[in-house]
């Protein structure tokens, strides 16, 4: 999938979910409300390591669960709804539906089969599925239209008015500062600290 269309997917998304609710969606509990909407349980508990190390989530497409590791630190907060918004986009994006309709046809009719996790290791940017969950979750979390509002008054090139956007949308300072270099909207050259403008703006 494009970013066009990942980002379509969670603007979607967000539209169906808004319309569903009496109250706007406020930024620490979209992931939550998003969750909810789409009827997947969020469960927090120890997730043990594999031979390939952490895991730091994991969601079970049959039993519509997102499991979040609860040993690893920092996973409250916005670092939690980055986790639990990059589940979500495993669930729209890679997991087929209708081939989970069968399966539970199946399973109804005494055939015994077994349908394995997807695991997210880290939320970190990368390739593939989990590269187009992680943007999903950016695009859920940070729509460019709450991102245009939240930029009326502050300077994108200010570290603190970036922490106050980052509080304001529930997320950490690294997914805002990384979706905002995505739209070319601020530039941070590598090992360095100062912001300097995108391209964009």
């Amino acid at each position: 999938m494009s970013k066009q269309e990942i980002e379509q997917v969670a603007l979607n998304t967000l539209n169906r979910v808004q319309a569903s609710r009496k109250r706007p969606l406020k930024g620490n509990c979209v992931a939550e409300a998003v969750a909810d909407y789409l009827d997947l349980g969020i469960v927090w508990q120890t997730i043990a390591p594999d031979d390939e190390g952490y895991i730091a989530a994991m969601i079970f497409p049959f039993q519509k669960e997102i499991i979040i590791n609860d040993q690893i630190p920092g996973l409250e907060g916005g670092f939690g709804q980055s986790t639990i918004a990059h589940e979500i986009g495993h669930w729209l994006l890679h997991i087929k539906h209708n081939a989970l309709a069968v399966f539970k046809e199946r399973m109804s009719s005494e055939i015994i089969m077994t349908i394995e996790p997807f695991l997210c290791r880290s939320v970190t940017a990368q390739k593939g599925i989990e590269w187009q969950a992680q943007y999903f979750a950016s695009c859920l979390l940070m729509p460019k239209f709450k991102l245009e509002k939240a930029r009326i008054g502050r300077n994108l090139t200010n570290w603190q008015h970036l922490y106050a956007i980052a509080d304001e949308l529930g997320v950490t300072i690294s997914n805002l500062t990384n979706r905002l270099k995505g739209l070319g909207w601020i530039n941070i050259p590598k090992g360095s600290r100062q912001i300097y403008p995108g391209n964009v703006l």
